[in-house]
């Protein structure tokens, strides 16, 4: 394949696969992290948010059964080669969930909604991308390395397989195996998420898909001669990547990322198209839209601070049992609800 493809189109290959899956459980599973929040908080539902967990799981016992066949090295993913910044993670996941509260969407949720035809989200994806290049590599880039320095090459375990593997002899397998089937035993004890095959399906997929991207990018990075980066899937500086590529496609290549966003909005097209839910959609609110896009303007930023979105830290970075991610998943939670909130108690009619 490689001699064929080449390394950049064939990461832009295996991005692409991925994201339609994703796309595909987003419209057809109802995947969604905004949704899952406000299910337990106002719906009295937890199922989406024991997805969440079973992704998660499926996630974990897939990376490090990978890892212990040579498939994987957890150590060249961002996630344990960058030292862990606690004040960045949670700062910027409170302001990604406050940022998605106020926007309605994650990166990952307004990519499969323009693929569903809502165009209200093609403006949520630019904006996202923008501010997220705006501060990782623009003009507040030198500002956010001074408040949240950024040091590669981590010599000390930055997760809890290389904390127990350093520290106890207990090998990342066994770790990854233990912590990966009690998240999974916990989304599974509800009677109601038993009974709901769709979602267990579902939350599998997003989890194994997570995995094939670490499989992938690893698999063309040490058999191919270019260097790519060992990365899976994440929705908010990829967006970025890809609004950059298509402007500058001339001179630049395909890359994982560019793949994996376009396949999201190609699986939710088809998601949408399957069940007769695909229509064009446009705002009618300019006060929405405003709210909207100051919350995209927020997301951006927040997610490169956090190392990571919804998905980038919620999924792919606990996959690895990187430190950064539950603190990361909770702030992201803290800063929904909060947003939520606020939404609701302020469009409440007065008494």
């Amino acid at each position: 394949m490689l001699d064929l493809l080449g390394e950049a189109n064939t990461v832009a290959l295996i991005g692409l696969l991925g994201g339609i899956a994703l796309g595909l459980a987003a419209r057809i599973g109802r995947f969604c992290t905004l949704g899952a929040i406000e299910d337990v908080l106002y719906g009295s539902d937890d199922r989406r948010l024991r997805m969440w967990a079973i992704a998660i799981g499926v996630a974990i016992i897939g990376t490090h059964v990978a890892m212990s066949l040579n498939m994987f090295d957890a150590g060249a993913s961002a996630y344990l080669d960058r030292v862990w910044n606690p004040l960045g993670t949670v700062i910027g996941g409170l302001m990604f969930g406050y940022g998605m509260a106020m926007s309605g969407n994650c990166g990952y949720g307004a990519l499969a909604r323009l693929g569903g035809g809502d165009l209200r989200s093609f403006v949520i994806v630019i904006v996202m991308g923008l501010s997220a290049y705006f501060v990782m590599s623009g003009p507040l880039a030198h500002a956010r390395v001074w408040l949240f320095p950024v040091e590669t090459g981590a010599t000390s375990p930055q997760g809890l397989g290389q904390l127990f593997d350093v520290h106890f002899g207990i090998s990342p397998l066994l770790t990854g195996l233990i912590i990966g089937a009690m998240i999974i035993v916990a989304g599974l004890s509800s009677s109601e998420m038993r009974r709901s095959p769709k979602h267990v399906f579902w939350g599998g997929v997003v989890g194994l898909v997570i995995v094939s991207g670490w499989i992938g990018t690893y698999w063309v990075a040490s058999t191919g001669f270019e260097p790519e980066p060992i990365e899976t899937h994440s929705f908010v500086a990829p967006i970025g990547d890809t609004l950059f590529y298509v402007m500058t496609a001339s001179a630049t290549t395909l890359s994982f990322s560019v793949g994996s966003v376009v396949g999201v909005m190609i699986g939710a097209a088809m998601g949408s198209y399957s069940k007769g839910h695909f229509r064009w959609e446009a705002c009618e609110d300019p006060r929405e839209l405003r709210r909207q896009i100051a919350g995209a303007a927020l997301m951006g930023p927040g997610a490169i601070l956090a190392v990571g979105c919804s998905v980038g830290q919620g999924i792919s970075a606990f996959s690895t049992l990187a430190f950064s991610a539950p603190v990361a998943f909770l702030a992201i939670f803290a800063g929904a609800s909060f947003g939520l909130k606020q939404l609701i108690t302020g469009f409440s009619p007065a008494e």
